[in-house]
């Protein structure tokens, strides 16, 4: 049986906006994923744009700094002692904050940071970046299951209420020592040397 043109033409448009539609789809939802997968980053930048840190925590507010040099960045602390910083700890916390996840976001009032321990923090990390850009994070307490901590990131820019993972915490919560490289010792005396017996004859 023979097709009339009209239907033929009908379905080959219907074909054609089929394919249209599905491919559309796809391609819109995979950009979606890749969205979605860069907003449950914490932060956009990597580990290379870092140039300072300041950590508020307590009663003590620790500043590192990056020293370029012509093999690898080193990293330096600036206050309240000088000296080269633990490499191990710094980049421990560097990997947090570049590549951690955001658990959830709550959207809040200004009144309701109190009860997030949002005014007073547990700790503060500013961070500056090496085009002069600035972001910060303040860590509150845990949430009701102490499997996170509620946090704020750049807090003059939005209200929004993170839940990130507790290793933040564990990251800055140390003694200021823990903070400064291990000098390796150098200068060991050697044993003294245990006298010969003499010869008997």
């Amino acid at each position: 049986m023979k097709l009339p043109k009209t239907t033929f033409i009908l379905i080959l448009l219907a074909l054609g906006l089929g394919s249209f539609v599905y491919f559309y789809e796809i391609k819109e939802k995979n950009q979606q994923t890749q969205i979605k997968a860069q907003k449950q980053k914490i932060f956009s930048f990597s580990a290379n744009d870092v140039q300072s840190l300041t950590i508020k925590i307590k009663d003590t507010t620790l500043q590192l700094e990056k020293r370029n040099t012509s093999e690898k960045p080193q990293w330096e602390i600036k206050s309240p002692i000088l000296g080269l910083a633990n490499d191990a700890i710094v980049s421990y916390l560097m990997n947090l904050l570049t590549d951690s996840k955001i658990e959830r976001i709550i959207s809040i009032l200004p009144t309701e940071l109190p009860e997030f321990g949002l005014d007073k923090p547990l700790a503060t990390i500013d961070v500056k970046l090496k085009n002069q850009e600035s972001h910060q994070l303040i860590l509150g307490k845990a949430d009701f299951n102490n499997q996170f901590l509620y946090a704020q990131t750049d807090p003059n820019q939005n209200l929004n209420l993170l839940l990130v993972s507790k290793d933040f915490f564990n990251a800055v919560n140390r003694d200021i020592s823990e903070w400064k490289q291990i000098e390796e010792k150098t200068n060991i005396q050697p044993l003294p040397s245990l006298p010969q017996p003499t010869p008997t004859k």
